[in-house]
Formats: C-alpha cells, structure tokens, sequence
C-alpha cells in the first residue's frame, strides 16, 4: 500500500515537472485568422495586422514626423534624417551616384525590415520576419528587380557578371557554372538569413521565459538571461535590417556594373 502512494505520489510530482517546462518555443510563430474560421490564402491574421502596423509606423516616422521640416528638428524628424542619410550614404559607396535613382526602394525596404524587427520585440507582438514567406517574398522582389534591371541597362552584356575574364581560360567555364548557381542562391540566402535570425533569437527569448515562470524564486537567473538576450536582439534586428540592405545594395551594383 505504502509503496503505491509513493508511486502514485511521484507520478504527481513528475507530471507536475513536466507541466511546469512544457515550453513550447515555436508557438509564437504560428500564423492565426484574426476574425475565426478556417486559414486560407484570402485570411487577415496576426502576420496581416502586424505588417499594416509596420506600414503604418514607417509612414509616421518619414512623412508624418518631418512634415514640418523644421530648421531645428524634432527629434523624429532628427531620426528620421539620421536614418535618411546613413541609408544614402550606403547606396552611394556600393552602387555610385547611378544607384542613388533607386534609393527611394531602398530606403522604404530598409525601413520596413527594421521596424518590423523592432516591433516583433513588443509584449504580444508578432515578428513579421520570422516568416520565410514574408522574407522571401521581399528577397524575390530585389531578385527579379536587379536581375531585370541588369539586361535593360546592359543588354547580353550582363551576362559578363558570370565570366570572369581575369581567370585562366580552362577555368573560365567551371568558375562560370558556380557563379550561376551562386547567383540564383542569392534569395535563397537573402531570405532565410534574416528569418532565422529574427526566429532564434525569439524562440531563445521564449525558452528562458518559460524556465522563469517555472523555477520560482530561481527564476533570477533565467530572467538576467532574458534581458541579456533581449538586449542581443535589439541590436541584431537593426544588424539584421542593415544586412539585408547593404546585400540588396551589392546586387543593384552587379546590375549596374555586371563586368568584373
């Protein structure tokens, strides 16, 4: 009888154990209908309303906060100026002054990535990037804009990007076919860099949370953990931003200047 209790009692104790870590890191990520019903293509979810709130909040930091273009900024128009130039200054030195006609695609795209990352850090957000089918479609975008732009600007010429002319000519056709498959990778890596990062960091966050709320007064050490990663990832959003850009910038300078 006794050695029944003790068995039922640590039956307890280990399914209340398992209860207390039952973290579930991933569950943040899950994409769900904001109004009910059955997900489909045509659903406006959580990843809808948190993009439209990015829009939203690109739209009230550039137009919205320097729409008085005061002699002595407020400080959203001294944000937003801040931003503005760092941004240009980077399509300058990697894509020249003829890269500088499409910074405005630029621009917006470095706004929205960073935004969308910062905000992704808020209480009951939803990380926008995290999602491959949001980064890819972005990389997809740049892809096909540069790769278009290259034959408009270049004609066959911009197939010189794959010939690399300064090598030894048995070597030309082989460095060729990875230069090829090197550049139909690019958003491939493009996307899948960005949301997994923005995705580990997140789903980090979520594990040490899920230790706190289940060591009790133990729980100072998860916490510090926390806001050490917490802190790692406002800086690797911007990074992340900045990545993504400077990468388009490289692309939009093959576009331009195919010959190596």
């Amino acid at each position: 009888m006794t050695q029944s209790l003790t068995r039922k009692g640590n039956k307890a104790v280990s399914a209340e154990t398992e209860s207390a870590f039952n973290i579930h890191p991933m569950d943040q990520f899950v994409v769900k209908p904001l109004f009910g019903g059955e997900l489909a293509w045509y659903s406006v979810t959580n990843v809808t309303l948190w993009m439209g709130i990015s829009v939203v909040a690109v739209i009230a930091l550039l137009v919205i906060g320097t729409r008085g273009r005061a002699v002595v900024p407020s400080r959203s128009q001294s944000i937003a100026e801040i931003i503005y130039g760092f941004v240009h200054k980077m399509v300058e030195d990697i894509a020249g002054k003829e890269g500088l006609r499409y910074f405005p695609y630029i621009m917006t795209l470095f706004m929205f990535i960073v935004l969308a990352n910062l905000l992704g850090l808020l209480p009951k957000s939803f990380t926008t990037t995290s999602h491959i089918a949001v980064t890819a479609t972005m990389a997809l975008a740049v892809f096909v804009f540069v790769t278009l732009l290259g034959f408009v600007k270049n004609g066959t010429k911009f197939l010189s990007l794959f010939w690399i002319s300064s090598a030894p000519l048995p070597l030309r056709p082989i460095l060729a076919l990875i230069e090829i498959i090197s550049y139909f990778v690019r958003p491939i890596s493009h996307s899948i860099r960005l949301a997994g990062n923005m995705m580990a960091g997140h789903a980090v966050i979520k594990v040490f949370a899920g230790f706190a709320g289940a060591m009790g007064f133990g729980a100072v050490f998860p916490i510090v953990g926390i806001m050490a990663v917490y802190g790692l990832e406002m800086l690797v959003t911007v990074i992340q931003a900045y990545v993504f850009t400077i990468l388009t910038c490289v692309y939009l300078n093959d576009a331009l200047h195919p010959a190596h």
